[in-house]
């Protein structure tokens, strides 16, 4: 049986979860636009007219980038859950 102490500790925590939550929500939807090339494909794409090319380009190696990154959080994660998940 939960005790008031318990209680309002649980609650604390799922608050605190839910902060974390809603920061990283609140990054990923409003995260800037950035401009991830080199300059050697920014000289090559910018002589071309149009630009679409340049940007394909541009979200090709934003999304090389996020991958390694989302691949390490989520494996971190998953050892985190592992290791404290089973304590009650």
């Amino acid at each position: 049986m939960l005790t008031k102490e318990n209680r309002t500790k649980k609650i604390e925590q799922r608050g605190c979860k839910m902060k974390v939550f809603f920061f990283f929500l609140f990054s990923f939807f409003f995260s800037l636009s950035t401009q991830a090339q080199c300059a050697m494909c920014r000289a090559a794409l910018e002589s071309e007219e149009g630009g679409v090319k340049a940007e394909a380009v541009n979200d090709g190696i934003v999304y090389l980038m996020a991958i390694p990154y989302i691949l390490v959080g989520v494996l971190g994660y998953a050892i985190y859950r592992l290791k404290y998940g089973k304590k009650k």
